[in-house]
């Protein structure tokens, strides 16, 4: 399961400089490993054809385009040569916002390996899950690529991308959602959270919850609770909702015998006070009553 060496020594290298300063690369280090930086045009870079990310923020693409534009690019990308031209291997978000910003050329490190598609796949997905930069979504499909791919178990791929194997499992269930819940979940409308108390529910129900998690902004524990009670059949997930306000049936009976500027909330009522004068006569209404 181990990388190509010449390959993974290349991306540790970059790595490594990225996280003591990411302005320096060490140009020297990376020709001795058969890898060279150069400025490279943006067209004659093709994608990662395993990419798994599908997803890109395009709010922070243009952020990131702007800053590239203001500051340079900081991170190179890295290559690999192809006879008609260059495959991105790591920083297609660094290369979109190239072509965002209408930056005709690159900073990447070529590195002078060869690689096979299967490599090429596994390296993509191994990437993007040690960088974390994949939707839960995303995340989940990784996972069950490695693992049909080399035909392993949760446990060698916890070991392998460096995550607890409760995490890789609880991940890849998000798989069995529906269409529609896992779309809201990589459009951000709903929590992994969230959607993690919706595995096991059926298509419909499975909507009715979001919808009612969109429009009522309910929390990972309100989905619980109503998920619980219709499966205890106590109320009907289309009736659940956030609780109202347990002191609304009574709030005229409060105004009419709390003689102090008060507020009602949902469970609370609050009483102001203006001067010591105003606490001393609430004291001595708690003592009549």
């Amino acid at each position: 399961m181990a990388l190509g060496r010449g390959l993974g020594d290349i991306l540790s290298e970059v790595e490594e400089a990225y996280e003591k300063d990411l302005g320096s690369i060490d140009s020297f280090e990376l020709e001795a490993q058969g890898a060279r930086v150069e400025e490279l045009p943006v067209e004659k870079i093709t994608p990662n054809p395993y990419q798994p990310r599908k997803h890109f923020d395009e709010k922070a693409l243009k952020e990131l385009s702007a800053s590239i534009r203001e500051h340079g690019l900081l991170q190179p990308i890295v290559v690999i040569e192809k006879a008609d031209g260059y495959l991105l291997v790591a920083g297609e978000r660094r290369l979109r916002a190239h072509k965002i910003a209408k930056i005709d050329k690159v900073k990447a490190i070529i590195a002078n390996v060869d690689i096979d598609e299967f490599r090429l796949r596994e390296l993509a997905l191994i990437e993007n899950i040690q960088r974390e930069n994949l939707n839960a979504i995303e995340l989940a499909n990784s996972y069950a690529e490695l693992i049909e791919v080399h035909n392993i178990t949760h446990d060698e791929l916890s070991r392998i991308v460096h995550k607890s194997r409760s995490q890789i499992t609880n991940t890849m269930r998000l798989l069995s959602l529906s269409t529609y819940a896992k779309q809201q979940l990589v459009e951000g409308k709903i929590s992994q959270g969230h959607a993690k108390v919706l595995v096991g529910l059926d298509e419909k129900r499975q909507k009715v919850i979001i919808d009612s998690i969109i429009g009522q902004k309910l929390s990972v524990r309100d989905v619980e609770k109503m998920v619980k009670n219709s499966k205890d059949g106590s109320i009907p997930a289309k009736a659940a909702a956030k609780p109202a306000s347990i002191l609304a049936d009574i709030a005229e009976e409060i105004d009419a015998n709390l003689p102090f500027k008060h507020k009602i909330k949902s469970k609370s009522v609050e009483i102001f006070f203006e001067n010591t004068h105003e606490v001393e006569n609430f004291l001595s209404f708690l003592k009549n009553r």
